[in-house]
């Protein structure tokens, strides 16, 4: 799934002329119905909860004069025409008239753009076989787009309001959006995908008209499309009687879900586009490693990052971009589609007409072999570890989870239906027993549940570091680094590198005298096991890593991302062979 902003100048330009023609080119001056119907595309229909509020049902034809004043006018009623003839025949003034058909404060991004598309199996299905199963795959289509849609209106959209923005509510009437339905890809290959327009408008409770916070739209568009991936998949397998297997797209990445026993060379039919944009993304990766300036030296990175080779990648896109053809009507795609996948994508003509037999035989295995059960515990450990490795730093917030947690459930279920809710109970698990909550909120946003920050509970042998020592210049000679040695479930930071290699004996710098009292200075959170005994004297760096005898131990009743700093007075050196047992 994809996601882009409409704004009012856009609007006009791309959206008018080419998203609602089915990505063609439509004639100027061509009335918007009569050019959907030249195209062979149906025309576009309304969705979301908040139509009731102006005036509009769902599943209500798009006119071009509702898009215009909803998306283009930067955000006004879709019959705002009407309410302002209305407002001048009644006698009141032109400026009275067109703020009666404005909604809140005129906007500059006037909506969201968001691209479904199924999994490459599902419309292969829906382009080689017959009608009905067709019809089947754009119910499921549909009905996974309102799912998301519903989950949108319900837990992520908010509208802001008041000074910067300080009040956050949901939109209690939901919604309004518009979708158009597309069949072909640029590159004339079959692409089943609906474009949802969304409009940022929404009601408030004072029915007031307010603006939906795009931001949380866009930190929330993965989560929607695992929802939608997870969605399609489930309603066609029901539908059909099919099953969904795991497909490596990328090595070392996650595998995508896609429906069994669909030859996989019939993807590799579909992937054109993709091949070209691989083939241009190495060439580009290869001018990223070996560019130099003038004086000979590497301009970036010798490697390329994930975020220079997502940077990379979408300007791959935009120079294999291949002109948008002339649209044409979808029975004769489809019969051109078939007779392209019989010629070159070198499958048998039996299996391409036995498509959708093949895949229920081999979901009839898998049903058998693979049981639908889902271990709440264990899928919450999984998630956690997937979400702790690929994120960096190992900070996440509960999106996150969400996202993997459906991707888990598709996995495990293989296209079988699960419970209503059942993702947020997994996702709850991983927090209460795999988490740890280590946000420190300075906003009111912060303070959200959405926007705390999670780590792993568990332990690493090097984890990762924001942080770099300080310099030599500036080390304080009482101050004692101190990294206590955690219990199992908490996480742990490396040694100090600082305080290897310093030219002195550990043993000439630590005392081995014996205290009856606990240690004056305590770590945070930390409570030591073995018996106290003096504190460390010495005048430079050091680790209780390396400074605690191995037979001590430590435990963490909280947990923290930094190390710890104590500063203790200076005592008289002690001589050497002697070592102190630290207690912090």
């Amino acid at each position: 799934m994809d996601i882009a902003l409409i704004t009012a100048g856009q609007m006009y330009r791309y959206y008018l002329r080419q998203v609602v023609v089915g990505d063609g080119r439509r004639p100027a001056r061509t009335p918007l119905a009569k050019a959907q119907e030249e195209a062979g595309v149906p025309a576009g229909r309304w969705m979301g909860r908040g139509l009731a509020a102006l005036g509009l049902a769902a599943g209500d034809v798009v006119t071009e004069a509702q898009l215009r004043n909803l998306f283009k006018e930067k955000g006004r009623h879709p019959h705002a025409d009407l309410i302002e003839a209305d407002q001048l025949a009644a006698g009141k003034s032109p400026k009275d008239a067109w703020k009666a058909g404005a909604l809140g404060r005129r906007v500059k991004v006037t909506g969201v753009d968001f691209v479904f598309r199924p999994q490459p199996t599902i419309y292969l299905l829906w382009v080689l076989g017959d009608d009905q199963t067709r019809r089947v795959i754009e119910a499921a289509h549909e009905r996974a787009i309102e799912r998301v849609l519903k989950w949108i209106e319900d837990e992520v959209a908010v509208i802001r309001f008041g000074k910067d923005g300080v009040y956050q509510v949901r939109p209690p009437g939901g919604l309004v959006a518009a979708r158009f339905r597309h069949y072909e890809a640029r590159s004339g290959m079959p692409l089943l995908h609906d474009h949802l327009m969304l409009s940022v408008k929404g009601q408030r409770l004072d029915g007031k008209w307010g603006s939906v916070h795009s931001e949380v739209l866009f930190e929330n568009t993965v989560a929607a499309s695992a929802l939608y991936n997870e969605i399609v998949m489930m309603e066609v397998c029901e539908a059909l009687g099919l099953a969904s297997e795991p497909r490596t797209v990328t090595a070392g990445r996650r595998p995508v879900m896609e429906i069994a026993g669909v030859p996989h060379e019939l993807i590799r039919w579909t992937s054109r586009r993709g091949d070209q944009i691989a083939a241009c993304l190495a060439e580009l990766e290869h001018k990223y490693v070996t560019a130099v300036d003038d004086d000979g030296n590497l301009k970036f990175a010798p490697e390329v990052s994930e975020q220079a080779r997502a940077k990379l990648n979408r300007i791959a896109a935009k120079m294999t971009r291949p002109p948008k053809q002339q649209t044409r009507p979808l029975a004769q795609l489809r019969a051109w589609w078939r007779t392209s996948a019989i010629l070159t994508s070198g499958v048998a003509v039996d299996v391409i007409n036995s498509l959708l037999e093949r895949a229920r035989a081999t979901a009839a295995a898998i049903r058998a072999r693979v049981a639908a059960v889902v271990d709440v515990a264990l899928a919450a450990v999984d998630v956690t570890a997937m979400v702790f490795v690929m994120n960096k730093d190992g900070f996440f917030h509960r999106r996150h989870l969400l996202a993997e947690a459906r991707c888990h459930l598709a996995l495990v279920l293989r296209g079988r239906r699960r419970e209503p809710g059942l993702d947020e109970e997994v996702v709850d698990a991983a927090i209460a027993a795999h988490c740890l909550d280590i946000s420190e909120p300075k906003t009111l946003r912060g303070r959200m549940p959405a926007y705390r920050f999670y780590t792993a509970r568990w332990s690493l042998a090097d984890p990762p570091t924001r942080r770099r020592p300080p310099a030599a210049a500036h080390r304080t000679p009482n101050l004692i680094r101190a990294s206590p040695r955690p219990a199992p479930g908490t996480r742990t930071r490396p040694a100090s590198p600082w305080s290897r290699g310093s030219g002195t004996s550990r043993a000439s710098r630590c005392s081995t005298t014996a205290r009856s009292s606990p240690p004056p200075f305590s770590a945070p959170g930390c409570v030591p096991r073995a018996a106290p005994a003096a504190p460390c004297t010495t005048t430079s760096w050091c680790t209780s890593r390396e400074s605690t005898p191995p037979n001590t131990t430590w435990s963490a009743a909280s947990s923290t991302t930094s190390d710890v700093m104590l500063i203790l007075p200076s005592q008289p050196k002690v001589g050497a062979g002697q070592v102190a047992q630290t207690g912090h």
